[in-house]
């Protein structure tokens, strides 16, 4: 695989949490996130809620993972962390968008042929879901 498009160490992504990397299309950003699942395979979702796409699911230190599914800290929205199917909340029904991802010789790479890897974290743009809406937690 090209070094260019490596990710992180396979051993390096949770199976109780999730690892934030920003990809490229053209001149656009996007946020993502690996999480592995039980079996060692590592996935890739767009780091975003689709019930309100500016709410982001990994701020930065992990999304939150509750029995086993990534929860929506904003509704309280649950996906499976294997398909990323919603099951529960406001956007039940739906489902987060993916990215391909590949492990080879215990390295994590993109290779969805649409995006280029940029870096580890951030896109550095500012988090638009911290206006006047009230979250799950009531804050």
């Amino acid at each position: 695989m090209n070094d260019e498009r490596r990710i992180i160490a396979a051993d390096d992504v949770p199976a109780d949490g999730t690892v934030l990397f920003t990809v490229r299309a053209g001149t656009e950003t996007t946020e993502a996130i690996l999480t592995k699942l039980g079996d060692g395979t590592v996935v890739a979702f767009e780091n975003s809620c689709p019930h309100w796409t500016d709410v982001r699911l990994d701020k930065g230190s992990g999304a939150y993972v509750r029995n086993g599914e990534l929860v929506c800290q904003k509704h309280g929205a649950t996906f499976q962390r294997d398909s990323g199917y919603c099951d529960f909340g406001p956007c039940e029904g739906s489902v987060l968008s993916t990215f391909d991802v590949a492990v080879e010789n215990g390295e994590v790479y993109l290779t969805d042929d649409a995006f280029s890897f940029e870096h580890l974290g951030e896109s550095g743009d500012h988090d638009l879901s911290s206006g006047g809406r009230i979250d799950f937690t009531g804050s």
